[in-house]
């Protein structure tokens, strides 16, 4: 039997019960022969209260006494976790990011991993201990400051680890039963998935699909680690996230994988751009030195009196002010005339490898939307992603009237969601 990464989201270990009940479960796979090692999220809420914490006593802190706050609720998880498996007759020992040897870059709040040393993880599986891994944060490489990875960043620090071990899967529990063909929240009759690619994977979790996070697929296909996305509240199989299906099953990758929503976005357009080389470039170039990640681009055609243009993108809502900020700072060198704020947009994404060799699909989402009486404000294209625009309050109903358009409703019981949360 081989090395087994398990994570455990915030809704797995939100109270006493619910971290005995996950330590039963990594005392049976320690019995079943495998070495263990487990990422763990901070308890239920714990880290939004904390955030709600530090507004209440800075309307901006830090970012290093920031990330330093918020590592608190892993340690916590972590600890309490170790306490109970060793009540069940075994020997686990914890470790904070930093002391399992994940090193990061110095960007405070949402730092990259740029390497794994897990010397210290491996003595404690020689010893035959179960190690207890703090997810979501690590150490920076030049000044060794605490780092947080952003949210989800657990998934990430999951996958890394199986990659830094060698290990024979990344298992990712969280509050439902696998990955499935919508938000089981907003459509009653989703699917789940039983296997899905990586590619399908990273556009459905770049997409606004909260099961498991973006960087955590990118860093799984990269070293080709399988991920097994599963429930901690149920026994169930769940979806299976690799190149090629697992073992001896043989699963047809479908024409459509799912339907994605995101209402996290806000949308900036800048007004009155000069039509010439360079200013997309000077726009963009403002945003990320601020740090920022863009996400859907889209510009008009030039007004021929004029030659002036408009170019309008989305990304997260909670950099809107950021980048607002750092766009009017360099509004002179740039030359363009206003710039246009919304908050209220929802994403709406198709996603499936099938569409590249399968005429009508995108026809046959417009029509869906179209019928639902949606209006769409911009849209973005991948080879096996089409993303719309719409108004936020638009965005439930256009993912339900999608997802039956395109034949993924379910025909048995309606999806669970144990935790509530879909994390």
């Amino acid at each position: 039997m081989g090395l087994v990464v398990q994570k455990y989201g915030g809704s797995s270990v939100a109270d006493a019960e619910g971290i005995k009940r996950v330590a039963k479960r990594i005392v049976d796979t320690k019995k079943d022969g495998h070495q263990v090692v487990v990422v763990v999220s901070a308890m239920g809420d714990t880290t939004d209260e904390l955030i709600d914490l530090a507004e209440q006593v800075s309307p901006m802190p830090a970012g290093r006494e920031f990330d330093m706050l918020l590592t608190a609720g892993e340690r916590i998880s972590m600890a309490l976790l170790a306490m109970a498996i060793k009540n069940l007759g075994h020997e686990a020992q914890s470790f904070t990011g930093s002391q399992a040897g994940v090193i990061t870059d110095s960007v405070h709040n949402k730092a990259r991993i740029i390497d794994v040393t897990p010397g210290r993880i491996r003595t404690a599986l020689d010893e035959g201990n179960i190690a207890i891994v703090a997810g979501f944060q690590g150490v920076s490489q030049d000044k060794k400051d605490i780092t947080t990875l952003g949210r989800g960043g657990s998934d990430t620090t999951a996958v890394a680890l199986a990659a830094a071990l060698d290990a024979e899967v990344c298992e990712i529990y969280t509050d439902v039963d696998g990955v499935f063909t919508a938000d089981p929240r907003v459509v009653k009759k989703a699917k789940k998935i039983d296997w899905i690619s990586f590619e399908d994977m990273l556009e459905l979790a770049a997409s606004g699909s909260k099961v498991l996070l973006h960087r955590c697929v990118e860093y799984a296909r990269r070293y080709n680690i399988p991920i097994h996305v599963r429930s901690s509240f149920s026994g169930l199989q769940g979806t299976w996230v690799s190149n090629e299906p697992q073992g001896d099953r043989k699963v047809e990758q479908a024409i459509i994988s799912g339907v994605a929503h995101d209402t996290s976005e806000a949308k900036i357009t800048v007004v009155g751009v000069p039509d010439k080389p360079g200013e997309a470039a000077a726009i963009f170039r403002a945003v990320a030195d601020a740090e920022i990640n863009i996400d859907m681009i889209v510009q008009n055609v030039s007004a021929a009196a004029t030659g002036l243009t408009d170019i309008s993108f989305t990304l997260p809502k909670a950099e809107g002010r950021k980048a607002i900020d750092e766009l009017e700072k360099a509004k002179t060198a740039i030359g363009f005339d206003s710039l246009r704020y919304d908050d209220q947009i929802g994403k709406i994404s198709l996603v499936g490898a099938g569409m590249k060799t399968n005429p009508g699909v995108t026809a046959d989402f417009f029509k869906a939307l179209s019928d639902a009486g949606v209006n769409i404000e911009l849209i973005s294209t991948s080879e096996i992603r089409i993303s719309v625009v719409t108004r936020a309050d638009d965005v439930n109903e256009a993912v339900r009237a999608v997802h039956t358009a395109f034949g993924l409703d379910s025909d048995s019981d309606e999806a669970v969601v144990y935790g509530g949360t879909g994390r």
